[in-house]
């Protein structure tokens, strides 16, 4: 079995998981898992920093990279305490509604 035809069994398997494991599917997932492969296969390839914030271990497995840090000069911006309401308390500050119209 070649690597193209493994990795269509694992997109169908994923696709059929993903579904609920519905029976009697089988050909709309393999058809599925065709055109992702190839759509894979034709996607350029990206560099390890590039495609986001996993790294590759030499194993073949992913591991997360931790956050970048912040510059040293660089301040936090405080959360905006106005937008947060404790609960059980009003905002004051609602828009008014709109008037109904009466009944004719």
């Amino acid at each position: 079995m070649s690597t193209d035809d493994k990795r269509v069994r694992e997109f169908a398997y994923q696709i059929w998981e993903s579904e609920g494991k519905p029976e009697g599917q089988e050909a709309r997932h393999w058809e599925m898992a065709r055109k992702l492969a190839e759509a894979e296969a034709l996607a350029p390839s990206k560099s390890p920093k590039a495609a986001g914030s996993k790294a590759v271990k030499p194993n073949g497995k992913l591991e997360d990279k931790p956050a970048a840090k912040p510059k040293a000069g660089a301040k936090a911006k405080p959360a905006a305490a106005s937008s947060v309401i404790p609960p059980g308390e009003k905002n004051s500050e609602k828009k008014p509604r709109a008037r109904k119209k009466p009944a004719v």
